[in-house]
């Protein structure tokens, strides 16, 4: 059986349990950055209302009810007491205001993801499963401005306007990853680290790399992508193994 999709209309304790989730294993990955990095999940139809982190929280330490809500068109949310990084504000507040269809946005500073991103030529060929998850769905952003402030986060917004687009590999800074919920984005985060440190572990080896045919890799990323309930069940599991440690998480 697969877990149903969340959707903060119908589950909204449930959709911040999922984040809260979502932060905490990454942060037992050492995909994070110190108390720097940030997750979103739009809280309304149109996608400009949603939560994100509290500001200077460590990841390993979030729960459900510290997140925060914002809304995208709120000029005054960094004068609120509560008010999120402004990078935060900054990326995620742009995304949400310009790409409907990423309801969730992860970005991490992760270790191969970043590495990638600060080579001349950050392209992720299709040399396993893995990587052709994402073939001729990744962005690539060469335009690295400094931090995340609202002008560029709004340039970044408009590299995702490609409707195949699930990652934005953030040139000489790190990865962002989008999705319809909390669990399909997280796996796309994930499986993007997966597949960039294979390949780049395969580079160290100094040997010729076997890359796949644009036709075998495409056809792959097609059935991943029709995989049925994949994102949603990978964070069910992480769930139940964090209710099993007893975690707070979900508070």
């Amino acid at each position: 059986m697969t877990a149903p999709h969340r959707t903060i209309e119908t589950d909204p304790r449930e959709v911040r349990a999922d984040l809260a989730a979502a932060f905490r294993w990454t942060a037992r990955l050492d995909m994070h950055e110190g108390v720097a990095n940030h997750f979103s999940v739009a809280l309304d139809p149109e996608g400009r209302r949603f939560l994100v982190n509290p500001n200077h929280m460590h990841f390993a330490r979030i729960r459900a009810s510290d997140l925060i809500e914002v809304d995208a068109g709120d000029p005054e949310t960094l004068e609120r007491p509560d008010a999120p990084d402004p990078t935060a504000w900054g990326l995620h507040g742009a995304v949400h205001r310009a790409v409907p269809r990423a309801r969730c946005v992860m970005h991490v500073h992760s270790p191969y993801a970043t590495a990638l991103a600060c080579l001349e030529d950050p392209t992720l060929p299709p040399i396993d499963q893995n990587a052709c998850m994402f073939f001729d769905r990744v962005a690539v952003d060469r335009g690295y401005g400094g931090l995340a402030f609202e002008d560029e986060g709004a340039r970044c917004a408009r590299l995702l306007d490609d409707p195949k687009t699930t990652i934005l590999l953030m040139g000489n800074h790190g990865v962002l990853a989008i999705g319809a919920t909390v669990g399909e984005t997280f796996d796309r985060l994930y499986y993007f680290e997966r597949a960039a440190a294979t390949y780049l572990r395969a580079l160290w080896t100094g040997r010729p790399l076997s890359i796949l045919s644009e036709a075998v890799a495409e056809t792959t990323a097609q059935q991943l992508e029709a995989y049925p309930g994949a994102g949603e069940r990978h964070l069910a599991e992480l769930r139940a193994l964090l209710d099993a440690e007893g975690s707070d998480y979900a508070e």
